[in-house]
């Protein structure tokens, strides 16, 4: 009875505040209508549609030379960029530099190519980075305007591993006002928009990578994900990302950082067109720490044990997944035996996300809020004093930070029946699992929605949020487009440190359905 009282009380403020803010925001918003089913333009040179794999292979065997890898992308991104706004800032001229250096020695190595790729598996390959992960000389800022004037003095030890791999950074890219909504929107470089769909979102956080991904901006990328935000944009634009297992990519210099048990709950991880990509970056960027997954295991599917959970049991908070979603999840059969099975606790998901990421850490401290953190370097900020603001084009925060604002001052501490029952669903999952078992998942229960419109459903992101908090590693698989040419998708999970069985199972999806396909294509 308390908790269906909860559970009553949750839904009142959830709609009086959600639909307040939906009131002011369709009449204060610009439209963007003029945007509607533009795509960006085809790609027409080959070095876009090659692996980085197989771009760092040509390169070693000088088919090609990274001069020419690099100015291929340079010129996409030059391309689409102006439509996308993925790209907040470029380092093309210092990128050409070191494709030189890189050219030269290739021409210069007397060990054969099979040295260089042991060495430097990733040699002359492009890469874009999420510009709230440190690199060095580029902006820092997390999409904040107080932040605009700060840059990176080093690189985030991830970064620093895929450059000392080869990999040659070509800039950073855009993010939600301090990676806590599910587009990438700031008030210091705008709003990133859908390659598939210009009037559409790119998903945020990572939306920066997710767009200039999709739209062959880029090959590979990095990503950071605590609710999602590498799997909702790699979804969204129609390309592989890869939650790893907490704790085995560091999240040393990014911003924010983490607080209170936060750092249980974040992952770093690579995105990236093609799947065969997924586990080298991985192996990179874990560092020291990849001996804790089992990457150079061989998996026979043949072997896996597959679930399928269509949706998460009826959330009130969180909007039906499409007919068009579970049809397709239905479709995905790695050896014809896949079993469904389903769990009552998903439907609280939402609040086990809101509950965990709220948790003091070991001695006791609670994690910053979000107005605080939005409001350094002074004092945290005032929502509605800030609404007033935004509603008079005064404000320095985008309307979505705004009402997260305004949420969390109703956002409760966690009950003791969320504890149980993420508790209960977390013991589920490791008996369902096991090191032999993964199971699909709807990423999002809807195709990339029109700009803004999460504003209307802040909560969808509970089908990869809940993934965070039970700590599981997950990789977002492209399953091809609908019929208006949106990507369509669903996240494989694993037990804890079986990463290695998502990514084979990525390999087996890309070959099934088709892996990426170029937005042109419908």
């Amino acid at each position: 009875m308390a908790q269906s009282l909860g559970e009553l009380f949750l839904v009142v403020v959830f709609k009086a505040v959600t639909g307040f803010l939906c009131l002011v925001f369709r009449l204060f918003a610009p439209q963007r209508s003029n945007l509607v089913g533009k795509k960006v333009p085809p790609v027409s040179d080959p070095l876009l549609l090659l692996s980085a794999k197989q771009l760092a292979s040509k390169i070693r065997r000088k088919e090609v030379t990274s001069v020419e890898a690099v100015q291929a992308y340079i010129d996409r991104i030059q391309e689409v960029n102006p439509l996308l706004n993925a790209v907040i800032k470029d380092r093309f001229d210092a990128a050409l530099q070191e494709a030189a250096m890189v050219d030269k020695l290739i021409e210069e190595e007397t060990g054969g190519e099979e040295v260089l790729e042991d060495r430097l598996p990733l040699l002359g390959v492009p890469l874009s980075v999420k510009e709230s992960y440190a690199l060095q000389g580029m902006p820092y800022t997390g999409g904040l305007a107080s932040r605009k004037d700060v840059v990176a003095t080093v690189d985030a030890p991830p970064v620093a591993w895929l450059k000392r791999a080869g990999a040659i950074p070509m800039g950073v890219t855009n993010t939600a006002e301090m990676c806590m909504w599910s587009e990438s929107h700031n008030r210091l470089h705008g709003i990133t928009n859908n390659p598939y769909d210009l009037s559409r979102t790119a998903g945020g956080s990572s939306g920066g990578e997710g767009s200039l991904l999709g739209g062959a901006g880029a090959v590979i990328g990095v990503g950071s994900d605590i609710g999602g935000s590498i799997r909702i944009p790699s979804f969204f634009n129609g390309i592989f990302g890869h939650k790893p297992t907490p704790g085995v990519v560091t999240s040393e210099h990014q911003n924010p950082p983490t607080s209170g048990r936060q750092e249980e709950y974040i992952s770093i991880g690579p995105m990236c067109r093609y799947a065969e990509d997924l586990l080298p970056m991985l192996k990179i960027m874990a560092g020291p720490n990849a001996h804790m997954l089992h990457l150079d295991t061989e998996v026979n599917l043949k072997k896996l044990r597959f679930f399928t959970i269509p949706h998460d049991g009826g959330s009130f908070l969180v909007n039906p997944v499409s007919k068009e979603l579970i049809d397709i999840q239905k479709k995905v059969r790695p050896r014809g035996e896949v079993e469904e099975v389903h769990f009552p606790e998903l439907r609280h998901s939402i609040q086990m996300w809101i509950a965990y990421m709220g948790l003091p850490d070991d001695n006791g401290k609670a994690p910053q809020s979000f107005a605080a953190l939005i409001g350094e370097p002074g004092r945290p900020v005032k929502p509605l004093w800030e609404l007033l603001k935004w509603m008079c084009g005064r404000s320095s925060h985008t309307f979505a930070a705004i009402g997260l604002t305004l949420l969390e001052i109703h956002s409760s501490k966690a009950s003791p029946f969320i504890i149980e029952q993420k508790e209960k669903l977390q013991k589920a999952m490791e008996e369902l699992l096991g090191s032999d078992g993964v199971f699909l998942y709807p990423t999002h229960p809807r195709v990339a929605p029109i700009t803004h419109h999460p504003l209307f459903r802040p909560f969808d992101f509970a089908y990869t949020g809940v993934i965070n908090i039970l700590g599981l590693p997950a990789t977002q698989c492209p399953l091809g487009l609908n019929e208006e040419g949106l990507p369509l998708g669903v996240q494989v999970v694993a037990g804890k440190l079986q990463d290695h069985l998502t990514l084979e199972v990525a390999l087996y999806l890309e070959k099934a359905f088709g892996g990426w396909r170029k937005p042109e294509a419908i």
